[in-house]
Formats: structure tokens, C-alpha cells, sequence
């Protein structure tokens, strides 16, 4: 009987060789319903919602199925509104990313922005893009490539302007 127990030991045994293992590179963490919220003196500055987010290893953070970034003024009103279809964070830069159908709207000066992609640098607190952009003000229509302004989407610059449309009505 010891013969046996010792033969079935060594014969299901199988060397793996470790070089060809794969490592796994994908999320380590999923999370669901996701509200982030960022205060300065007990008063909400910015708050990301999603919807899901998967987490990686190296800290990056990606947004699946949308992200919305909501932004606050000094009193904590909500002043601007970040919509993109994806979103990415680069933990190293801290830079978040978002594609697809991506708008930017400050309910303040009644403008909206609108372009596939859009980068928000949170530690100098300014989007940006390199892409189309449309923006829509109450008095006319700026189409460009290339953008960048302020967080709030207070103060704008186009790297080239590609058309204006001016409202009649």
C-alpha cells in the first residue's frame, strides 16, 4: 500500500515552468457605485461619480461605464459639470482622462464644451485637450482643435479656431 500512495505522488505531479506563466495584469479591485469626494475647509471642492471602477496594481484607475465630475464654487454651490462615456486616472501624473462623448458645462455662464477626449490636471486644476472642440455660449458657437481653460471652464483658449458662429436671435 505504501508503493502506491508514493507512485500516485510522483506521477501527478506536473513542473510548471514559471517563465511561462503570465502575470496577471488586470484590475485587482472593482467597485460599484462609486462617489469620490475631494473638501477644502469642510466644504465639498470636487465630487467623481461612476458607476464602476476598476483598480489596478500600479494605482491607475479606469471608468468603464462613465464618469461624471461635478465642481465647486467657494460657497459649494456646483458651478461645472464634467460628462465623458470613459474615464482614466494616471495615478503617476494624476491626471484624469476621459473619451467618448465627453462635455464640460458651467451652469454659471450658461457654456458647454464638447470634444472626444479631455485631460483634467487636479494639481494644476486646468483641463485640456488637443482634439475638436465645440463650445456653445449663449451668444455664439467657437469651434476649434486644441483647448485649454481653468477647471471651472471660467477662462478658455483655443490653440486654433476653426469657426465661429454668432447667435441672431
Amino acid at each position: 500500500m505504501l508503493v502506491v500512495i508514493v507512485v500516485c505522488n510522483f506521477g501527478c505531479r506536473e513542473d510548471a515552468d514559471e517563465s511561462q506563466l503570465a502575470f496577471y495584469e488586470g484590475p485587482y479591485r472593482t467597485s460599484f457605485k462609486v462617489e469620490l469626494l475631494h473638501s477644502d475647509s469642510a466644504i465639498v471642492r470636487t465630487k467623481l461619480m461612476a458607476d464602476k471602477q476598476l483598480e489596478f496594481k500600479n494605482g491607475d484607475a479606469e471608468f468603464p461605464e462613465g464618469v461624471v465630475i461635478h465642481f465647486f464654487d467657494k460657497e459649494g454651490e456646483l458651478s461645472t459639470t464634467i460628462r465623458a462615456d470613459r474615464g482614466y486616472l494616471d495615478r503617476k501624473t494624476n491626471i484624469y482622462r476621459g473619451e467618448g462623448d465627453v462635455q464640460v458645462h458651467n451652469l454659471v455662464k450658461e457654456q458647454k464644451l464638447n470634444s472626444e477626449e479631455l485631460f483634467w490636471d487636479k494639481a494644476k486644476k486646468k483641463i485640456y485637450t488637443e482634439k475638436f472642440v465645440t463650445v456653445e455660449q449663449p451668444d455664439r458657437i467657437i469651434k476649434g482643435t486644441g483647448m485649454e481653460a481653468d477647471e471651472g471652464f471660467n477662462e478658455y483658449k483655443f490653440t486654433k479656431v476653426t469657426g465661429v458662429i454668432n447667435n441672431v436671435l
